[in-house]
């Protein structure tokens, strides 16, 4: 039981023993439980500790507002994590203990290969899922209940790449990643997307916990690239390469068509100086002043600091969509009717605005939860900021 967790949510309410008012005196015990299931620990651990927080703010909103009315019972929401430390076999392990404490909703895996893991022993379950892998099956018609909050690559990799090309004019990139589903599926439709835009594309793969990245830059830089993309490396494997490229005498800019952590990146890399000229995409326009209040929001219901990657923007809309949909569907039980309540949902969020729901073109299901993203850009050591991006129905 050492990887699974369940952690308070407001303090008032676990003190009062997680009992609601509804209505004039009537109070109910009814508990709905959201698993929580991703990387909480080793390179990836920020986008699981950020996937965490969300589902931990999303409970304690529901919680302050005297938690969900679920037919005719009102219910208190709790969170259980389990750490899948960004392994299929964690994943799979994670979605049958959060099963057996009575999880029926998830709130992710992050990568692609939790989320090999998880879809089949969640469909076994009856769960339905929330994940966020760029897989290029990372939902389908054959996983009804299995939900992707995105856009993925093949929604936010053609106007970055586009709007790259126009700021550094490149010719050329390689693509670096790990050889795994988590790094090929997302490199491969990265490749291709630049190709589409007139920029040559060669790839390079990495076994995932390698941290001597010595051999890979030196073939990196053979191939005399534009540009390096660290595509979807997790961020303290990004930070090295990038540090390690730069020690090498690489001078070029740097891209990431792969997921958040520039803080994380600079960090490792040592230093905004190092990185100097760096593009990627940003899963929410960060600079809107919306999208920053729900850090706000976390310090006020947590009482803490919240998880420093972005990530936790995003997967707090996805936590609050299934939350809502267990309300609109009046049930915390039956996942079938939940899921046909969630397609209905308009994709509109107080923090984040309007969104679509897509997929129907790349995965052949419209279960994707397309939102407002963000390209960032540092240039010459400075940061530029990030630019908002709106999504439209595919």
């Amino acid at each position: 039981m050492g990887r699974i967790a369940k952690r308070s949510l407001v303090a008032a309410v676990v003190a009062a023993g997680l009992t609601f008012t509804a209505g004039a005196g009537a109070q109910t015990t009814c508990e709905v439980r959201i698993g929580a299931l991703g990387p909480m620990s080793g390179p990836a651990a920020q986008w699981g500790l950020a996937m965490l927080g969300a589902a931990e703010l999303a409970a304690a909103e529901a919680n302050a507002r005297g938690g969900l009315q679920v037919g005719s019972q009102r219910c208190s929401v709790s969170v259980l994590s389990y750490d899948t430390r960004y392994t299929a076999e964690g994943a799979a392990a994670g979605v049958n203990n959060l099963a057996s404490q009575g999880v029926r909703f998830l709130i992710g895996p992050v990568g692609s290969p939790e989320v090999t893991g998880a879809k089949p022993v969640a469909t076994r379950h009856r769960l339905l899922m929330f994940a966020n892998s760029y897989a290029k099956n990372a939902i389908g018609p054959q996983w009804p209940l299995v939900f992707h909050l995105g856009p993925g690559p093949s929604e936010w990799a053609p106007p970055i790449v586009r709007l790259a090309k126009e700021q550094f004019g490149m010719r050329s990139v390689a693509i670096v990643a790990p050889n795994d589903q988590g790094g090929t599926d997302i490199a491969s439709v990265d490749a291709e997307v630049y190709r589409q835009h007139g920029i040559t594309a060669t790839e390079e793969y990495y076994q995932r916990g390698t941290t001597n990245f010595a051999p890979i830059v030196t073939r990196l830089l053979a191939s005399r690239p534009d540009v390096v993309d660290t595509a979807s490396s997790p961020p303290g494997d990004a930070g090295l390469i990038v540090r390690q490229l730069r020690q090498a005498g690489f001078t070029g800019p740097i891209g990431r068509l792969g997921g958040p952590g520039t803080e994380e990146i600079i960090r490792v890399a040592g230093g905004i100086d190092v990185v100097r000229n760096f593009y990627w995409y940003e899963v929410a326009p960060t600079e809107d002043p919306r999208v920053r209040a729900i850090s706000d929001e976390y310090r006020r219901l947590l009482n803490r600091e919240p998880p420093e990657n972005t990530n936790l923007w995003l997967w707090v809309v996805g936590a609050r969509m299934t939350l809502r949909a267990i309300e609109r569907a009046g049930t915390a039980t039956d996942t079938n009717r939940v899921a046909a309540a969630l397609r209905e949902l308009p994709v509109e969020d107080p923090n984040l605005g309007r969104g679509a729901w897509t997929g129907q073109s790349f995965f052949g299901i419209n279960q994707e939860l397309s939102l407002p993203f963000g390209m960032g850009m540092i240039l010459d050591g400075r940061m530029v900021g990030v630019r908002r991006i709106d999504v439209s129905p595919q």
